[in-house]
C-alpha cells in the first residue's frame, strides 16, 4: 500500500489505540466546494509528503505485533482516491483472521460512497467503520460516539457500515 504516513500508535482518530495509515493523494474537495484555501486542511502539509510503500503482510506484521494498538485507521489524505489499495489490505488482515476495527476516515459523504456503489465493496467485511463528511472550516467540534473522539465539522460522523 502506497502511504505518506505511518504512526504505530494514535490515540487521536479513534477510541482505541491505533495503527494510523496515510493516504497518499487528494482531490481537496472539501477546499474547493468550501471556497477556501487548501493551505486550511490539516492534511495539507501531507499532499507533497515522500510516498513509501508498504505490503499489506508488512502493514499486518507491524500492527499484530504491536501489543497495544487494537484497531487500524487509514485517513490521511483521502483514503477513497486508494480505494482498491485499502480493500486489499482488509482483505489481508481478514485473511488472517483479524476482525479487528478498520476506521476510514473520509471527506465523502455516505450517500457519495452509496450511489458510486463504494460502499458495498467494503460490507463484506466485518467491524468497518466510516467516518463520513468534509471539512468545514470554523464549526463547533462535537462528539462522536461511534468514533470516540471529537469531530471537527458538525457535518461529519462515524458510522459502522459492516
Amino acid at each position: 500500500m502506497r502511504l505518506t504516513n505511518l504512526k504505530d500508535e494514535d490515540f487521536v482518530n479513534y477510541k482505541k489505540p491505533s495503527l494510523f495509515i496515510g493516504t497518499c493523494y487528494c482531490d481537496f474537495k472539501c477546499c474547493d466546494e468550501g471556497g477556501f484555501d487548501r493551505s486550511i486542511c490539516q492534511n495539507h502539509s501531507l499532499y507533497n509528503s515522500k510516498q513509501h510503500e508498504l505490503t499489506s503482510e508488512q502493514l499486518y506484521n507491524r500492527y499484530i505485533n504491536n501489543p497495544i494498538t487494537s484497531a487500524i485507521v487509514i485517513g490521511g489524505l483521502e483514503p477513497i482516491l486508494q480505494v482498491e489499495e485499502v480493500i486489499e489490505l482488509i482483505s489481508y488482515f481478514r485473511s488472517k483472521d483479524c476482525k479487528d476495527d478498520f476506521v476510514i476516515y473520509t471527506g465523502y459523504t455516505e450517500e457519495e460512497l452509496i450511489n458510486n456503489h463504494i460502499l458495498d465493496k467494503f460490507k463484506k467485511y466485518d467491524n468497518i467503520i466510516f467516518k463520513f463528511g468534509r471539512f468545514k472550516p470554523n464549526q463547533e467540534k462535537h462528539w462522536d460516539e461511534v468514533l470516540g473522539v471529537y469531530l471537527i465539522s458538525d457535518n461529519q460522523y462515524g458510522k459502522k457500515v459492516s
